[in-house]
């Protein structure tokens, strides 16, 4: 099991999250590529900063919105969302080989990814857009019930997915995460944010909002840089791992 982090998601003099801390304890770092947050130098410090600690670079690509830090939903043409993606994956790819690294997978962002959870045509949308990049360049998606359809849609695109599960998040019933716009969205405590990672090791489960307890296959746990005791619980996660 991999642990990743979105990271390089400060914009000019605005800072966020605790990156220099936070990188020596992750595998994977999902570097914001400008339209939710970042800019090119914040980009290629985060990169040059994976790079010194042997972490794996992915690009973090989100809707077009700075004010809302991408987790507005946003009703986007699949052309218009295709280019939109593309056009962040190629800024970070640009800088990954200046720096002389590679990109390594694609990780949307915010509302972006929360609505390809819901939205098999969106979801499809940003496979091929991932795709016509690379073939071999793995999407990063929730991992939710519904994996052999996902998988099968990947299959159809030619696009390698990577599952991923969250540590610090509320999960539904139906295996989605809860909107943070309710109470208890985000877990404010490092026991509880240890106590899920470690039911997603050792029975690949998680407790939803209901108490029912939901099977979650994944390749790959988040915890995000924006959390307040984000720091923390990496080290635990790590500790874990």
């Amino acid at each position: 099991m991999l642990l990743n982090c979105d990271m390089g998601e400060a914009f000019g003099a605005w800072k966020m999250g605790q990156d220099d801390l936070i990188m020596p304890f992750v595998n994977q770092a999902n570097i914001a590529c400008g339209f939710h947050a970042s800019d090119p130098l914040i980009m290629s410090k985060t990169v040059a900063l994976a790079k010194q600690h042997g972490v794996s670079v992915g690009a973090h690509p989100g809707f077009p919105d700075l004010v809302g830090f991408g987790r507005r939903r946003m009703d986007i043409a699949p052309d218009e969302l295709k280019a939109l993606v593309q056009y962040q994956v190629g800024a970070l790819q640009g800088i990954c080989q200046a720096h002389g690294v590679s990109l390594d997978y694609v990780k949307p962002h915010g509302a972006l990814y929360n609505m390809m959870a819901f939205d098999s045509k969106m979801l499809a949308t940003v496979m091929q857009a991932v795709a016509e990049i690379s073939s071999s360049l793995p999407l990063m998606v929730m991992a939710v019930p519904e994996r052999e359809e996902i998988e099968a849609l990947a299959k159809e695109h030619n696009v390698p997915v990577l599952f991923e599960a969250f540590a610090d998040r509320l999960y539904t019933a139906e295996g989605r995460l809860t909107p943070r716009s309710q109470a208890n969205a985000v877990h404010r405590s490092v026991d509880l944010i240890e106590q899920q990672v470690l039911g997603l090791l050792k029975e690949g489960k998680v407790t939803t909002e209901t108490g029912s307890v939901l099977q979650v296959k994944a390749d790959s746990i988040c915890i995000h840089g924006d959390n307040p005791h984000a720091l923390d619980a990496v080290k635990r996660a790590r500790a874990i791992l």
